[in-house]
């Protein structure tokens, strides 16, 4: 990644990306996908790291799961539960499994996780500026990482939320992550810095917001990228500015996370 100056944010959409900013940005080198369960398993074998989720008390991660219907959007526990079990291994609880998800990115990871790996690699996480200037693909200012278009010539252009939050997914019976390098990279030849997974950070975040389970008090971390859970009538986060804030202990099915040097 080159580096120079890049400007920041965005003025059109949610408060927390405002205001534009120019930073200026040290080159690095980064993932060209997000890390897979095959790299993390690979990680795990060679370490025995054991993961948050493994650790809580009761063991288990928070999963998503679709209503059977609309409901209140400004409720997120009406779609996001805690299942006992649920890890990276088992991303959906127990009974799952990731055979055959190989390639998919690694899910039900905490930020120290994360860092864990990052570190048996030599590597690190990003900061929040480094992820976004990576995410623009050398687009100063578009709305996406593609350019300002949603859809150019009707193409889809990252995997995310296709239908009604989150009760109805027009592709498919269920949403869920996909394998890494679906879509067509961004300017740099980064694949998924839009959708598929959230992508942790090593900045903190003064405030909670977005669209992820929280939680109690804790340090509060930058979140990167959007998911495949994210919707444009609930959380249109699928952009290089966007940015939600969740605890540095919390996991989820649908945040990941790529490493720098």
């Amino acid at each position: 990644m080159p580096g120079g100056s890049v400007l920041t944010g965005s003025d059109r959409f949610y408060p927390e990306e405002r205001p534009i900013k120019a930073r200026d940005i040290a080159a690095f080198h980064i993932d060209a996908i997000p890390v897979t369960n095959r790299a993390f398993a690979a990680f795990v074998a060679e370490t025995g790291w054991v993961t948050q989720a493994e650790r809580n008390d009761p063991a288990g991660s928070m999963v998503f799961k679709m209503t059977g219907g609309p409901v209140d959007l400004r409720d997120p526990a009406q779609w996001w539960h805690f299942v006992p079990g649920a890890q990276w291994r088992c991303p959906g609880g127990p009974g799952t499994s990731i055979a055959g998800l190989e390639d998919h990115p690694v899910v039900h990871v905490a930020q120290a996780d994360a860092a864990a790996f990052a570190a048996w690699r030599g590597a690190r996480l990003p900061d929040e500026w480094e992820w976004e200037a990576a995410a623009r693909g050398g687009l100063q200012g578009a709305d996406y990482c593609w350019g300002d278009a949603f859809s150019p010539d009707g193409a889809l252009m990252a995997n995310i939320w296709t239908g009604a939050f989150p009760w109805y997914f027009e592709r498919g019976e269920a949403p869920g992550t996909m394998p890494v390098g679906s879509f067509p990279p961004n300017g740099y030849g980064l694949f998924d810095m839009a959708g598929n997974v959230w992508e942790w950070t090593t900045s903190p975040f003064d405030a909670a917001c977005g669209c992820s389970p929280q939680g109690g008090g804790g340090k509060m971390v930058a979140l990167r990228g959007g998911s495949y859970l994210c919707a444009a009538e609930y959380c249109l986060r699928y952009r290089p500015a966007a940015r939600i804030a969740v605890r540095a202990e919390v996991s989820t099915s649908h945040i990941g996370f790529r490493c720098v040097r």
